[in-house]
């Protein structure tokens, strides 16, 4: 249990650290090694881990190669535009419809998605409209939040979902229907929480008149307007492929290659450039630190979180689901919630309750809120920022993350225990 630990924490300190620009990936894929040098995981581990990742790792790759391509031909921006000149001037509406398409993206874009693409381009509107420095951080703190909190909706929204979902063997119409309510409140709930803890900052008049025409932002008309289909025609894939029992990366991954593929035919974008910038770092992280965290498992982690998820279970559903929430959302705070979403999971095997994996996904999609370190969308959200001139620090961050997650959180769990 030692080694495996201070294995798991050496992983996580240089992940978070980078020191001479380590990328996260090579770290996660050099503490992967080191677990299997050391005997904390075995080769056939290694093969249990890729057949718990590969679909939600495919799938990833799929979403954030179709948010890359609309991103080139101007989607988000027009979007971010759009919303903000419907607010008329009112800066506290524009929030508000800020956040809403923050939600609107992470559901549909992943939250990784939402950290990487919208993150700069919310940045430099806010820019534009001569916002000062306080707003700006009131914003992009309410932004990053949304995206991890608005995560929820659908299998793809998050790599915690779909490692969830194919591990209890959920399916797409089954997932969303049990979770379309929960979103809902989280979304809703996490606008008001935020707006009371930033309002001060936020500006009472904004003249959007700074803004460009949004049509005037679009590389390829056609192919925007044609991408508003595309998207309707994928979801429809997902519920097809859902009923066929197909992986939810033959649609996803399988849907960003065809949308490259219109895009690069109509001469919009370079596909090779698409698939050299891609964040394939996020991958090599995903896969060498859940191989890290088996380690953990092997070492009997998983053992002791049984026992008291066994324990919850017998005292009534209400307190077996915000129980089991928050445990999943202090973990990932402090270990980061991708390793914390599997650990989870299998300690949750057996237990006859299914509301409980629900319960996991919500803690590990909204905990990680509370430190920097919480998640990838995080880390990832921080180092974009960082490029573009904006540093927010370990204590600021989690001061704020530490007041807004908690009654979120708690209100986002009894809406799944009530409904």
């Amino acid at each position: 249990m030692i080694i495996a630990s201070l294995l798991f924490l050496t992983t996580l300190i240089f992940v978070i650290w980078q020191p001479r620009g380590l990328q996260i990936g090579t770290s996660a894929l050099i503490g992967a090694f080191m677990a299997l040098m050391l005997g904390v995981v075995n080769f056939d581990d290694v093969l249990s881990v890729t057949n718990i990742v590969w679909d939600a790792t495919l799938a990833f790759i799929g979403i954030i190669i179709l948010s890359m391509v609309l991103d080139e031909i101007g989607f988000f921006e027009w979007c971010a535009i759009k919303t903000a000149k419907l607010s008329r001037g009112n800066g506290h509406l524009m929030f508000v419809y800020a956040l809403l398409l923050g939600a609107g993206v992470s559901a549909l874009f992943a939250n990784d998605g939402a950290a990487l693409i919208l993150t700069p381009i919310l940045l430099a509107k806010m820019r534009i409209l001569k916002l000062n420095a306080k707003s700006i951080i009131a914003f992009l703190l309410a932004g990053g939040f949304i995206s991890d909190s608005a995560s929820l909706p659908f299998v793809f929204s998050n790599l915690t979902n779909i490692v969830t979902a194919n591990y209890f063997h959920i399916g797409f119409g089954e997932y969303l229907a049990n979770m379309i309510v929960p979103f809902i409140a989280s979304t809703i709930i996490s606008i008001v929480v935020l707006w009371l803890v930033l309002h001060k900052d936020i500006p009472s008049h904004v003249d959007t008149n700074l803004l460009k025409n949004p049509n005037d932002v679009l590389k390829n008309k056609m192919l925007f307007y044609f991408s508003w289909l595309f998207l309707a025609l994928l979801i429809a894939g997902y519920f097809i492929g859902d009923a066929c029992g197909l992986p939810i990366s033959v649609f996803a991954l399988g849907g960003g290659l065809l949308f490259l593929t219109i895009s690069s035919i109509t001469k919009t974008v370079e596909p090779l450039q698409i698939i050299k910038t891609a964040p394939w770092q996020v991958v090599w992280f995903s896969i060498g630190l859940y191989i890290v965290v088996y380690g953990l498992k092997n070492a009997g982690l998983t053992d002791y979180l049984k026992i008291i998820l066994e324990d919850l279970a017998t005292r009534g559903d209400a307190t077996a689901i915000i129980g089991t929430g928050f445990i999943s959302a202090i973990l990932s705070a402090i270990m980061n919630n991708m390793p914390t979403v599997m650990i989870m999971d299998i300690a949750l095997t057996n237990i006859p309750n299914e509301a409980l994996a629900y319960a996991n996904i919500i803690g590990c999609n909204l905990g990680p809120k509370m430190t920097p370190f919480g998640s990838l969308a995080t880390l990832l959200w921080l180092h974009v920022l960082d490029k573009k001139g904006v540093h927010i620090g370990f204590w600021k961050y989690s001061k704020f993350g530490l007041i807004v997650t908690p009654p979120i959180l708690l209100v986002v769990l009894i809406s799944l225990y009530l409904f």
